[in-house]
């Protein structure tokens, strides 16, 4: 099995993927606008989210958002009027990866604590599963897609600027080029869904005229 590690991340037209979920989620560095996506969500971007976590065979995720969501979809499998919650319960189904430098309880199940050489780690998992998503995980993404540990990242961008926050490309680099996989408008409002694949290149210069 060759399996794919696929990142999903939700950003502003400004590059913020800070806290998008709620407004504790990550108020790290005075950050004001924790929530900022629960306004502009839609029918249309909650379909492209849902066929992701339909096809997922393994959830890879930063300590912090891994402690968010422990917390949450667990109790979140049963909905009003006792139908299953699909998320909670997809999530619920699969393996669990964390990537910590500490060695922190895992009391969600099947969940479990990678190893300090995340190459091999890595490695590892694309051996043993189909189709591993790294969702949120900002920090960790950012480690990811520097080093080139990922097939695909699956960026929704919405057409909101909010300044200072957490992004996935910080400003002293590394410096790369990614190859574009495809792209569509996901929403009414304008949100867009960017897909994007590593080269390994580092991008080249040249001379316009």
């Amino acid at each position: 099995m060759a399996g794919r590690i696929e990142i999903d991340l939700f950003s502003t037209l400004d590059g913020v993927m800070q806290a998008p979920g709620g407004p504790e989620e990550d108020p790290s560095g005075g950050f004001a606008f924790g929530g900022w996506q629960a306004p502009m969500n839609d029918e249309a971007v909650g379909g492209q989210v849902i066929e992701g976590i339909r096809r997922m065979d393994a959830l890879l995720l930063g300590r912090r958002t891994y402690d968010i969501f422990a917390a949450y979809w667990p109790n979140q499998l049963v909905g009003d009027g006792g139908v299953e919650n699909e998320i909670a319960a997809a999530f619920d189904a699969i393996p669990k990866y964390v990537a910590s430098r500490g060695e922190p309880e895992l009391p969600w199940r099947d969940s479990h604590l990678l190893g300090p050489d995340l190459p091999s780690e890595i490695d590892a998992l694309r051996e043993r599963h189909r189709e591993v998503h790294v969702i949120g995980s900002i920090d960790f993404a950012r480690t990811l897609v520097a080093a080139g540990l990922f097939d695909q990242l699956n960026l929704w961008v919405y057409p909101i600027v909010l300044g200072a926050g957490k992004r996935l490309f910080p400003v002293d680099g590394p410096a790369m080029r990614l190859e574009p996989l495809s792209s569509s408008t996901v929403s009414d409002d304008g949100t867009l869904l960017l897909r994007y694949g590593p080269t390994g290149e580092v991008p080249a210069t040249g001379d316009m005229t």
